[in-house]
């Protein structure tokens, strides 16, 4: 139940990333091109993005074995799918650009996630086991 909930939330997220991503964002705070503010929004975003996919594995899947595996696959999906939302953003719209700033703040979301999950994992670890 918990699995399916999760699962549910992570498509609405996923969804809503995609949407706000490719729709016209009219506001825009730059310091020489660079935009602090949005590259942490970016962080944040796929942080979460990450995370909430990843519990949705977790949750999934009784066995603790796979939980690197699917940590590694949640990082790969969403670092991939930051990318092609940048690759669409030059494709299918003319009012947004692809940047690699943005990459490469999604992408550090996606590490810190990873690296909260691998920090986490004893501790994970040892509350299934419990409940096991």
């Amino acid at each position: 139940m918990v699995a399916r909930i999760l699962l549910l939330f992570a498509l609405i997220y996923t969804s809503a990333i995609t949407y706000f991503s490719l729709i016209v964002m009219d506001f825009k705070v730059s310091v020489g091109g660079f935009d602090p503010t949005d590259k942490m929004l970016h962080a944040g975003a796929y942080l979460f993005l990450a995370v909430l996919w990843k519990l949705y594995f977790l949750f999934k899947h009784s066995d603790f074995k796979r939980y690197t595996s699917n940590l590694l696959w949640v990082a790969f999906a969403s670092f991939l799918f930051g990318m092609l939302i940048e690759v669409l953003q030059g494709t299918l719209t003319s009012y947004r650009t692809p940047d690699w700033w943005d990459v490469l703040a999604n992408s550090t979301g996606v590490v810190l996630a990873v690296f909260f999950f691998m920090v986490m994992a004893p501790t994970v670890k040892k509350l299934k086991q419990k409940v096991a």
